[in-house]
């Protein structure tokens, strides 16, 4: 449906299902003269901004009244719905920027639902997913970029992906933006001026100058890309695949992380015909660790699909534990699919009496400088606490979490686009291209970043996908 923002909107602001407490949150023009309306105590429509009133909301067509006693009791007991605490808070200083009320009651769904339908009865509408934030973001009140961070913040599983939101939300890659954008606009507008006197040859923007800022822009840029990979990663957890023949304790491994009995644990080869994954977070990031199959040559048909599995599984991973015992043959078959991951080459079972603890490591690490190379044994848990270590030291590697960090897809698709724009300016004045064209990718350039904070006209269809991803009183 379309959405009309001068319309007033209500709705459940906390989860589904029973809880203690229940919020209602309510904005627009109208919002105090509806709620008012129905609620039992303090004039609403009289009080100040940021203050908090004791009431009843009630269900009748009785004309509101209120009632200066610290207590007022509604008339008659079967108009109640609740017992309330109602927050009113004046335009602008709201998350909507708009007049906004917040009626706290318990959280029985039924009486929820009761409030909700009284207070559309009195002129409100229910809010379409994501409207309460889409009106802050359309009101100026925060930026695109910010109204994501907002349904990441509320995602956030991990200390990581917690902290990235919430510099997010507060304006982390806006900031990062705006100058960049300022720095191009005084640019283009010099560059689109020569066309005006183009006629009389003349250069108002400094091309060494454009240069050194395109050079400058593409840095920034270019940095914020190379930390998708760590930003994704982190909001959706990462993925670790363990890898190995049958028997070298891959599922024993896999419940040593998890703490609790897991896999099956077996002697027999080929337990394991399917991927389990489970997630845990060491150090505030997540991961999904992804137990697979043994990979060996079989003729069982249904272990046979468990190893083709374990190799896709290998390929989706930003992580592989590879456990080995005798050789590292799985290693060299996969070389190709685990050339772009994070490897670590674990010798197992290291507490095994007779067991080859050197096998070699010296030359794996020659011939593998970027794999981990250490041995493992979970049953005296050898080395567990260093493997934990090192997966979290290994995916921050290279970021400075303390900088803006990007994980929305969207963003990253736009910083390409603005470096490709970038770029065709950089050629263009090289080869000598005329003002009108360069100002034509500049301005394209301005357009890819703009999409990002919503400094341009977005689409409303990628409005709607944006806003319709977060839940209805969000």
């Amino acid at each position: 449906m379309t959405m009309n923002f001068q319309d007033t909107i209500c709705a459940a602001s906390t989860a589904q299902g029973i809880g203690a407490l229940g919020v209602i949150r309510v904005s627009g023009k109208d919002s105090f003269s509806i709620v008012n309306s129905v609620f039992k105590g303090t004039d609403l429509t009289k009080a100040e901004s940021h203050t908090v009133h004791y009431g009843f909301i009630i269900s009748s067509d009785t004309q509101h009244q209120t009632s200066n006693t610290p207590h007022p009791t509604p008339n008659t007991p079967s108009e109640v719905i609740d017992e309330v605490m109602v927050a009113v808070f004046r335009a602008p200083k709201t998350f909507t920027a708009e007049d906004l009320v917040e009626i706290s009651c318990h959280g029985s769904p039924y009486i929820q639902q009761q409030i909700l339908e009284v207070l559309i009865k009195y002129g409100a509408r229910m809010a379409e997913p994501g409207e309460f934030t889409q009106r802050a973001f359309l009101n100026g009140r925060i930026d695109l970029s910010q109204a994501e961070a907002v349904a990441d913040l509320i995602s956030a599983e991990n200390k990581a992906s917690h902290r990235i939101a919430l510099n997010q939300m507060r304006g982390g890659i806006s900031t990062e933006l705006k100058e960049l954008r300022e720095e191009l606009i005084n640019f283009t507008s010099l560059i689109e001026l020569e066309l005006d006197f183009s006629d009389e040859d003349v250069e108002f923007a400094d091309r060494k100058e454009l240069d050194d800022l395109i050079q400058k822009i593409k840095s920034k840029i270019e940095k914020l890309i190379s930390t998708f990979e760590y930003g994704n990663a982190v909001k959706n957890g990462v993925p670790v695949a363990i890898i190995g023949k049958p028997n070298a304790g891959k599922s024993t491994l896999l419940n040593a992380l998890l703490n609790e009995e897991r896999a099956i644990v077996s002697d027999i080869a080929g337990t394991t015909r399917d991927t389990i994954e489970e997630t845990i977070t060491i150090s505030g990031i997540t991961f999904r660790f992804i137990d697979t199959a043994g990979i060996r040559e079989t003729t069982d048909t249904i272990e046979a699909i468990g190893v083709e599995k374990a190799k896709e599984k290998v390929a989706q991973a930003k992580v592989v534990i590879h456990l080995y015992e005798d050789d590292i043959e799985i290693l060299k078959q996969l070389e190709e699919l685990l050339q772009d991951k994070i490897v670590f080459n674990l010798l197992s079972k290291i507490d095994k009496e007779g067991h080859n603890r050197e096998l070699d490591l010296e030359t794996l690490k020659a011939e593998h400088p970027n794999y981990h190379h250490f041995g493992l044994s979970v049953k005296k848990n050898i080395n567990l606490d260093r493997l934990k270590n090192e997966l979290v030291e290994s995916v921050r590697s290279g970021v400075d979490e303390n900088t803006v960090i990007i994980t929305n897809i969207r963003h990253r698709e736009a910083l390409l686009n603005a470096l490709e724009a970038l770029q065709n300016v950089e050629t263009g004045m090289k080869t000598g291209l005329p003002g009108d064209l360069l100002a034509f990718h500049l301005r394209d350039t301005l357009r890819h970043i703009g999409s990002i904070t919503g400094q341009i006209d977005v689409d409303k269809d990628i409005l709607g996908t944006i806003f319709g991803k977060f839940c209805i009183g969000k």
